[in-house]
């Protein structure tokens, strides 16, 4: 019986092992050929187009530049950087790591990032420079095969320095030699500890991470985590370590061949989350944005020509969005007064400390910033949906509204005088504070404001109702830029709402359509309120005893509204005609108060330049 047993085991073990060597020759048969590692192929680039598919923006991966280093020519702390975020075991594995991807996931998971990948090096160089990356049974039995033939045929330091050369950094840049340049602007031997770190945390997502991007504080936090893990693996000592993830990092400001900087980075990052990076990288893409190139230009003429004007009030940065409101294409865009500058002081930390940061993109920076009056339309549009005219009579005087956050609020208007009884139209026209908080408390509501502002586009507003009290109308809620500048197209485009959007369409190599957007509307509020709100936006004779007649704000046709925030901290203005709507930003990336001046100062002239130009520019 026992014999029998045996016999039946060898042979089901027979026939698995037949099975397997099946599937290996079968799956095995077509695959390339490992011969010469120096011979690895770069990837097809994917490319940004204008509006009119025929201005490139910018191309992903596209003329791919490879600097190569040998192994033994980098200080050993470069190569350990990326073993400890890669494959620690990498010396000590055949090609696989089961442990290495257990530890992988629980680490991504409590970082809630991308910090640290499950697959090998030899498994990653496999797929990267032989396979596609489709999710397929039959691309992992290839993948296995290929680490298997790759462990075989070649040392592990081999294999490492393969690696190195060809691994995607971002920005067209592929191998540690390439990205040591492009970030650092110093040959990969010279690559201070923290800077390998560094290179080592792009992998991951090299777009998503660059630091050419609005991540960059996400990026230093995973450089500290990799140093850490040198630590643990006995690569560095905890006193270096910790000397190292003190010291600040200085990447290069420049990035070659593109165009709209900060509108282009902001489609790659909605391009990595639609469909990530391994597949603009192997699927030579053309991607049709929305962007208006001539319109653009003019947006970047007129905000960096006005930021040393500016910077004389301590205003040292400047946004600026334009975008279609009956379709929602975002025409142009605009983050900072310089993408090509460098932070300013020299010695600020990202998105924290900077007065100036050139990547950063404050035309889309997540958390937003307080709007001042430029929030007030959408109170009086829930007041105007609640039957309230735009002739009844409000009194402008001092007025106590009683115990707000603990504190006795008596609000000023901007100038400190009070007029007395005014129509709601002038109170809107003329920016009035003590009106506005009337209208706010006592016809449109805290909640049903909110209400009508989220209606209308505005996604920032997600603290719970006890946290606004009255300066909400004053702006006491965070916006972004884009999202308010969206907002106010819904009363430019009779109450009907367009999400704005940044590509229109993409196509493959072989021009099949994988994408397009058909622009679409919804109804959020009536016609007849956005156009009580547009007549007394555009309305100069209302406007006048507070800004003057002839104002840099009387455009014919264009409806505006300015905003300062308490402090003077932030400055905007956003104007707009059923063509265009355009929002502008001026401000301290790290909220530091600018020099007494309000948005009419320093935001109003950029609005009015690119605005009296735009309109012209506008193609039906």
């Amino acid at each position: 019986m026992l014999k029998i047993f045996l016999n039946f085991m060898l042979i089901g073990l027979l026939v698995a092992i037949l099975g397997v060597a099946s599937i290996f020759l079968y799956y095995g048969r077509d695959l390339p050929r490992p011969e010469k590692l120096g011979d690895l192929s770069l990837s097809r680039p994917t490319r940004l187009y204008d509006k009119t598919g025929e201005i490139l923006l910018y191309e992903m991966y596209g003329e791919s530049k490879q600097e190569m280093v040998l192994l033994k020519d980098l200080p050993e702390h470069v190569p350990q950087a990326f073993l400890a975020a890669e494959d620690a075991g990498f010396y000590r594995h055949f090609g696989f790591d089961v442990r290495g991807f257990g530890r992988a996931i629980l680490t991504n998971i409590r970082l809630q990032s991308a910090a640290q990948g499950g697959s090998t090096i030899t498994q990653q160089l496999a797929r990267s420079a032989f396979l596609s990356r489709e999710r397929t049974l039959a691309r992992k039995v290839k993948e296995l095969i290929l680490t298997l033939d790759l462990e075989q045929r070649y040392s592990k330091d081999e294999i490492l320095e393969a690696y190195l050369n060809f691994v995607p950094m971002g920005a067209n840049a592929f191998g540690i030699g390439t990205a040591s340049y492009l970030y650092f602007n110093k040959p990969a031997s010279e690559l201070a500890l923290e800077e390998a770190a560094v290179l080592a945390a792009l992998i991951r997502a090299p777009s998503r991470l660059s630091p050419f991007g609005e991540h960059t504080e996400q990026l230093l936090n995973i450089k500290d985590y990799i140093i850490n893990r040198m630590v643990k693996e006995g690569y560095v000592l905890k006193e270096e370590a910790e000397e190292a993830k003190k010291r600040e990092v200085v990447f290069a400001q420049s990035m070659d061949n593109i165009r709209a900087p900060h509108f282009v980075m902001h489609v790659v990052q909605e391009l990595v989350s639609l469909y990530g990076e391994d597949f603009l990288r192997e699927q030579s893409l053309k991607v049709v944005t929305t962007l208006d190139w001539e319109i653009q230009q003019h947006a970047e003429s007129v905000v960096y020509g006005m930021a040393e004007r500016n910077a004389l009030f301590n205003a040292n940065n400047a946004a600026l969005v334009a975008i279609s409101p009956t379709t929602g294409e975002i025409l142009a865009m605009v983050g900072s007064t310089n993408w090509f500058g460098e932070p300013y002081p020299a010695n600020c930390v990202s998105g924290k400390t900077c007065l100036f940061d050139p990547k950063l993109n404050a035309a889309t920076y997540h958390t937003g910033r307080q709007p001042g009056s430029a929030f007030k339309p959408f109170v009086y549009a829930t007041a105007f949906k609640k039957g309230l005219s735009d002739t009844a009579i409000i009194e402008d005087v001092e007025t106590d509204f009683g115990i707000w956050g603990g504190e006795r609020y008596v609000p000023q208007n901007f100038d400190g005088l009070f007029r007395g009884p005014v129509t709601i139209r002038e109170a809107l026209a003329q920016s009035l504070n003590i009106p506005a908080i009337k209208v706010l408390l006592d016809f449109a509501g805290i909640q049903d404001s909110i209400q009508t502002a989220q209606d209308l586009g505005i996604t920032t507003l997600t603290q719970p109702l006890s946290h606004y009290g009255p300066s909400l109308v004053l702006g006491g809620g965070e916006v972004r830029l884009i999202d308010i500048t969206s907002a106010y197209g819904v009363f430019a485009n009779g109450g009907r709402r367009t999400i704005p959007f940044a590509i229109s369409s993409i196509t493959t190599a072989s021009e099949r359509e994988v994408f397009r957007r058909t622009p679409s509307s919804v109804p959020v509020i009536s016609s007849s309120v956005t156009e009580l709100i547009t007549s007394i936006l555009s309305d100069n004779t209302a406007r006048a005893p507070m800004f003057g007649a002839n104002s840099l704000l009387n455009i014919p046709g264009v409806a505006v509204k300015t905003g300062t925030t308490q402090g003077f901290r932030d400055g905007w203005t956003i104007g707009y005609n059923r063509d265009i709507v355009a929002g502008v930003w001026v401000g301290n990336n790290n909220n530091e108060p600018m020099s007494s001046a309000s948005s009419t100062t320093v935001a109003v002239p950029i609005w009015s330049a690119f605005m009296r130009e735009a309109v012209s520019l506008i193609k039906h």
